[in-house]
């Protein structure tokens, strides 16, 4: 659907050059009828050059005449025969030419350390296609030697906020998937951890040794060196000198 061009600049010229009433200028420019008015009063859109939309193509005299006569008609914009932009639908991310070689690395690292992500999660994020994904899967691509383990985010393949959302969203079908009353699988750093018996290590007992030590006031003091008095008291005769 067309849509008028420099809708306040229109409104000008038609406040200035026609006697259409504000409400058909406001609705025919997607503004609100007070903020025509205020363009008639010269408070609003100072400065601003009026667009004649005669000229552009976008109404017709007969038009405006036909509206000026009644005042309850509203301007309809003219057809134009100009070809139209066509929308294209959404397709794969694209990438610059100097960070297409990351690629490999950020599907790497995705497979490493996001594996709930599906093939089709990883490509929309870093716009890479299921064959790349399988053979870096299948350490099958041409350069696996050679590849590095590399954040998307990292490389600018894709933001935090996108990653982020792709993750969860992946973790919520996990959760979804996962049948009733089945606990998450645990981590196994996790279960090497609650494996270890809960005994003190010897660190931690020579440290609370020491504490309750401190609480009842006995550690026991380092002896003193013996001294040339203790050695040789001073009541007891020194020895003759003959």
């Amino acid at each position: 659907m067309a849509k008028l061009l420099m809708p306040k600049g229109t409104a000008v010229w038609l406040v200035d050059n026609t006697t259409l009433s504000f409400l058909q200028v406001a609705e025919f420019c997607g503004l609100h009828e007070l903020e025509v008015q205020a363009i008639a009063d010269g408070e609003v859109a100072i400065g601003i050059v009026g667009q004649d939309p005669v000229t552009a193509r976008q109404l017709t005299r007969e038009e405006i005449n036909r509206c000026e006569a009644d005042p309850a008609a509203r301007l309809e914009l003219a057809k134009s025969d100009i070809p139209q932009p066509v929308v294209r639908p959404k397709g794969p991310r694209y990438t610059p030419v100097s960070k297409r070689a990351d690629k490999p690395d950020a599907i790497a690292w995705m497979l490493r350390n996001q594996p709930d992500l599906t093939d089709a999660q990883i490509g929309r994020l870093i716009g890479t296609t299921k064959p790349t994904i399988n053979a870096v899967r299948d350490r099958t691509h041409w350069n696996s030697s050679n590849l590095t383990p590399r954040s998307p985010v990292e490389v600018g393949l894709c933001t935090h906020m996108e990653l982020r959302n792709a993750v969860i969203k992946a973790a919520e079908k996990v959760a979804k998937n996962r049948p009733a009353g089945q606990q998450p699988e645990v981590p196994p750093q996790i279960v090497e951890i609650a494996a270890e018996p809960e005994g003190p290590t010897d660190e931690q007992a020579a440290e609370f040794s020491m504490q309750e030590g401190l609480l009842s006031g006995g550690i026991a003091e380092k002896p003193a060196e013996p001294t040339v008095e203790d050695l040789w008291p001073t009541s007891s005769p020194a020895p003759d000198a003959s």
